[in-house]
C-alpha cells in the first residue's frame, strides 16, 4: 500500500508542475490569438486591450521562467503532507485552466446576437442607454450621427418631436420584438463599457413598408429615412420612418462604445 503510495506522489510530483506550466502558457497563447486574429474587440473594450495583451506576455514569461526551472531542477521527491484540506485533489485548478484555454483555442467567440438583446429587455432600450450624456455632441448632422449618437441624444433630451423631420443614417442588427406590428423593426447594435459581460443592447425602432419577413432577425441592415413620432407600446417613441434598407455585411467590429 505504501509503495503504491510512493509511486502516485512520484508522478504528482513529476508532472503536475508541467501541467500548471501548460495551463499558465495557454492562457498567454489564447489571449495572443484573439488579439492577432481580431476576435479581442468581442470580449473587451478597445481600452483595455494593452492590459489584455501585457497578461498574456506576462503568463507566456512566467510560463517560460517556471519550464526552465523544472527542467534544470533535479529530481526529487516530495513527501505529502495532511496539513492542507482542499475540496479537489492537487492539480485540479490547472485541469480546469488549461480545459478552458484549450476550448477557447478551438471555439470562436461568437457576436451577441437578436436572442440575447431580447433576453436583456429590448422594450426598454430606446433612450436608455448606460452611456453618459457628454458623449452627446449637439453641433453633429443629423444624418452623420450613428444608431448610438441617436440613442445618446434621445439620453440627454427624449421629446422625440424634437427630432420630427431630421434625415437618418444608420446601420444595425434586425430584432423582432413581439410586441411591434409587422410594419415595424427594431435596429439595435450591443454596447460595450468594459467587456462582453456587460454589455448592452441599445436601439431605434423602424417603420418599414414590406413585412418584417423580409428582413429576418439578425439581418445587419443600413437604413436611411427620417424621424417620426409613433406610438408603440403605449409610448410615443422616436421611430425611424425606412425609405430605403440594405442589407450589409457583418461589420468588422459589431459593438458600439
Amino acid at each position: 500500500m505504501a509503495s503504491i503510495q510512493n509511486l502516485k506522489t512520484k508522478i504528482h510530483n513529476r508532472f503536475m508542475p508541467w501541467l500548471d506550466v501548460l495551463a499558465i502558457t495557454a492562457w498567454g497563447i489564447l489571449i495572443l490569438k484573439y488579439w492577432l486574429t481580431g476576435k479581442l474587440n468581442l470580449l473587451i473594450h478597445p481600452d483595455y486591450f494593452w492590459l489584455a495583451i501585457l497578461g498574456a506576455m506576462g503568463l507566456l514569461i512566467v510560463g517560460l521562467l517556471k519550464a526552465g526551472q523544472l527542467l534544470q531542477r533535479r529530481r526529487r521527491e516530495v513527501t505529502p503532507t495532511a496539513q492542507h484540506i482542499t475540496l479537489f485533489p492537487p492539480g485540479w485548478g490547472s485541469v480546469l485552466l488549461l480545459t478552458a484555454a484549450i476550448l477557447g483555442l478551438i471555439i470562436t467567440p461568437r457576436v451577441f446576437a437578436s436572442q440575447t438583446a431580447l433576453s436583456r429587455g429590448v422594450t426598454d432600450l430606446v433612450g436608455a442607454t448606460r452611456t453618459q450624456p457628454q458623449a452627446f455632441h449637439a453641433s453633429s448632422r443629423p444624418e452623420k450621427r450613428s444608431l448610438i449618437d441617436w440613442v445618446r441624444t434621445l439620453n440627454v433630451y427624449p421629446e422625440p418631436d424634437a427630432y420630427t423631420g431630421q434625415k437618418v443614417k444608420v446601420q444595425g442588427f434586425v430584432i423582432h420584438p413581439p410586441e411591434l406590428g409587422k410594419e415595424y423593426l427594431f435596429l439595435a447594435r450591443f454596447v460595450i463599457t468594459c467587456c462582453a459581460a456587460d454589455a448592452y443592447p441599445a436601439g431605434l425602432p423602424v417603420k418599414i413598408k414590406e413585412r418584417d419577413d423580409h428582413y429576418p432577425a439578425d439581418t445587419w441592415l443600413e437604413v436611411e429615412g427620417q424621424m417620426v413620432t409613433e406610438n408603440l407600446s403605449g409610448k410615443r417613441q422616436l421611430t425611424i420612418a425606412a425609405t430605403s434598407l440594405k442589407t450589409i455585411p457583418q461589420p468588422k467590429n459589431p459593438y458600439s462604445y
